[in-house]
């Protein structure tokens, strides 16, 4: 199920997932596999990915919890329907992953790749994110709240109906972005480094367009003397 997907100013709200697992199975291999189908299974806290290698795996009505996905080679893996809550790991590779109805939670991650990856129904929700890769990546529908995006690269992306909400975008960069209906209004620290030229089809607050003005300027080329 979803929802949302109403207006806010104008602005069509993202819909968001609403994930109801089914029972579960706990993971008991040793490893992922490769095109492996793990279908309503729970991988606890004590399920080791680091260094796993589940290319082209699919994961539908699973839950991550707690694992740890250091260096885990995740591309083009598709994740149905799942919930990933307190996952840690640096360098998790899930290039041209599919996400869609998924809710992370919590995350504590450091240079995650995801360009050319699709996420649609997507929430993450808290935790931290250190250098998230989603160059080239889609986006539809999906939520970023309360939780913290350092350098995140956007670059190349299409954002459609994506909401920033209570969070933190630090040192962002938007190159080559496109957007559209993209809610940047709730955000509690809009910092962006390369790309402010690229926020048409975006909405900001009037307090934003004031800090964002000495960028604005710069990017037309206009001096600002007092």
């Amino acid at each position: 199920m979803v929802r949302g997907g109403g207006r806010s100013g104008g602005v069509k709200a993202a819909r968001r997932p609403e994930v109801r697992l089914p029972p579960l199975v706990d993971f008991e291999e040793g490893g992922l596999e490769a095109d492996g189908d793990y279908d309503g299974v729970r991988f606890g806290a004590s399920v080791d990915l680091a260094d796993a290698v589940g290319r082209g795996a699919r994961f539908m009505d699973c839950a991550l919890e707690g694992c740890a996905l250091d260096r885990a080679e995740l591309v083009r893996a598709r994740f149905i329907d799942s919930v990933l809550t307190g996952v840690r790991g640096v360098g998790t590779d899930l290039a041209e992953a599919s996400l869609r109805d998924v809710e992370v939670v919590d995350a504590r991650l450091g240079g995650t790749q995801l360009h050319g990856a699709v996420l649609e129904r997507v929430v993450v929700r808290g935790g931290k994110i250190d250098y998230l890769n989603l160059r080239e990546a889609r986006l539809t529908d999906v939520v970023f709240e309360g939780c913290v995006l350092a350098e995140p690269d956007f670059g190349g992306a299409w954002l459609t109906r994506v909401e920033f909400r209570d969070c933190a975008l630090k040192r962002a960069d938007f190159s080559a972005a496109r957007m559209e209906s993209v809610d940047f209004r709730a955000v509690a620290e809009l910092d962006i480094a390369r790309g402010v030229e690229r926020l048409a089809g975006a909405v900001i607050s009037p307090v934003q367009l004031m800090e964002l003005a000495p960028a604005f300027a710069a990017q037309i080329g206009v001096r600002v003397e007092a």
